[in-house]
């Protein structure tokens, strides 16, 4: 099963819905950042949440997700877009602690609980939408939680699992739901909803047993009507050619200093981990086009 996402309603319309299965991009992720365990599972549930929120723009728009609780495992990033592309990183991903007395991941730990959780969002406007809200738990889905209600005004309750292997590190299963009551919601579905997501099995555990994002919404929502299915992909924006600009865009004067001191120039991305090597004879001839 490859990984998607699906929109959804349920309650006749009252509550939008989210769920998406995330475990090939977040093994992606973690592979390509090699990933301990613990920031293996914090990155992976801030990237879940990151591409649902995605799926909630449109066209050309997109997202940026900070994370920034003060733990060890520094900041996390993510971004995605309205097409189900998205990627993440964290400042440090060689993370890992002992499973907390609940006998999981001790994402809490590693994120932190001082800090703020901060959204942006390119709506192709003149400004950006920015916004922002404290971390509760460091739990990253419970941050979410706080974070629609506060800073959108949108309840919500969200829930996000990554299911990590102990012995080689890869990443068994990844994925989540986000719920959000739409405005003038009847009393009755609110608590309807209560009930059920106080019933729900751990998202870790549903995702672990094979559950897709249509019996993970079938168990928290009445009847749900699937409204789209969107693909879900790792991808980066950088490029050897996007870096080469980058490099001609140093001036004359700085090449000249990359050229005599360093003989040659590394590049790294952040997101990807991909690296760029310029050796002196391409640095010279950028140096030559400027």
């Amino acid at each position: 099963m490859s990984d998607y996402l699906i929109r959804a309603t349920g309650y006749n319309g009252h509550v939008r819905a989210f769920a998406a299965r995330t475990t090939d991009i977040v093994e992606e992720m973690r592979r390509r950042h090699d990933m301990w365990n613990t920031a293996t599972a914090a990155a992976g549930r801030t990237l879940t949440v990151t591409l649902m929120m995605g799926a909630m723009l449109k066209g050309e728009e997109r997202l940026s997700v900070k994370v920034k609780g003060g733990g060890p495992i520094g900041q996390i990033v993510a971004e995605a877009n309205a097409h189900g592309e998205g990627i993440a990183y964290v400042s440090n991903p060689h993370v890992h602690f002992e499973l907390n007395e609940k006998g999981k991941l001790d994402v809490a730990r590693a994120v932190g609980t001082e800090g703020l959780l901060h959204v942006v969002k390119d709506l192709g406007l003149k400004e950006p939408y920015e916004g922002s809200s404290p971390i509760v738990s460091g739990e990253i889905g419970e941050d979410f939680t706080y974070y629609f209600v506060t800073s959108e005004q949108t309840p919500s309750a969200v829930g996000v699992g990554v299911l990590v292997n102990p012995e080689d590190r890869s990443v068994v299963a990844a994925g989540g739901f986000v719920l959000q009551l739409l405005p003038s919601t009847p009393d009755e579905v609110i608590k309807q909803m209560e009930e059920r997501l106080a019933g729900l099995p751990q998202v870790s555990r549903m995702i672990g047993e094979g559950l897709s994002p249509e019996e993970i919404l079938a168990k928290v929502l009445d009847e749900p009507k699937i409204l789209s299915r969107t693909d879900i992909r790792f991808t980066c924006s950088c490029s050897h050619e996007k870096v080469r600009k980058a490099l001609i865009s140093m001036g004359p004067d700085e090449m000249d200093s990359l050229i005599e001191e360093q003989g040659e120039a590394e590049v790294h991305c952040h997101f990807c981990n991909e690296r760029y090597m310029f050796e002196k004879p391409e640095l010279e001839e950028i140096r030559g086009e400027l």
